[in-house]
């Protein structure tokens, strides 16, 4: 007979401190597409692009909303098992934190439009195999990566359309 793993249980101020580590991670996940391409909206508008294309302005709201998840999401997952307890989990996150990172500097610094396609198609394989790992995780936690799984999926039909439309960057 195994002894079942203790729980995970940090103490208020660990668990707030990783709360800061996840959003600290995000906000740079964040920042790389920023700060990579600065005139995004510019550049964006200029594309050829499908006439379901969602003007530019959608998308600052969208990601401040889905990052917020995203950091939510790996921190109830840490809270309850910690790294030890979810070391696979947690690192695709991570894994998927980075290709999600890489995407803007591909797409609209490097005007690798090709590259940033198969960027985005590793970052749904990788989220995908996130949302079912977090799910027998917390079930929370899954639910809130559904809506970023949902935006990239979508995100990856318009890096393809964009990317045929202005022959093949």
């Amino acid at each position: 007979m195994t002894a079942a793993a203790a729980p995970h249980t940090p103490s208020t101020r660990a668990s707030l401190l990783a709360l800061a580590g996840f959003a600290a991670a995000v906000t740079a996940a964040a920042l790389v597409g920023v700060l990579s391409a600065t005139s995004t909206a510019a550049e964006y508008a200029a594309l050829r692009q499908p006439p379901w294309a969602p003007p530019s302005w959608v998308f600052g709201p969208v990601w401040t909303a889905l990052y917020a998840m995203i950091a939510v999401s790996g921190w109830l997952v840490w809270r309850r098992h910690g790294w030890r307890g979810a070391r696979t989990e947690l690192t695709l996150y991570f894994v998927q934190l980075a290709l999600n990172a890489a995407w803007t500097p591909l797409f609209f610094a490097a005007n690798l439009r090709g590259a940033a396609l198969v960027d985005i198609c590793l970052l749904v394989a990788a989220l995908t195999t996130t949302v079912v790992l977090f799910a027998r995780r917390s079930r929370w936690a899954a639910a809130l990566l559904v809506p970023y799984w949902a935006w990239t999926v979508f995100a990856t039909a318009l890096n393809l359309s964009v990317w045929r439309l202005n022959a093949g960057g």
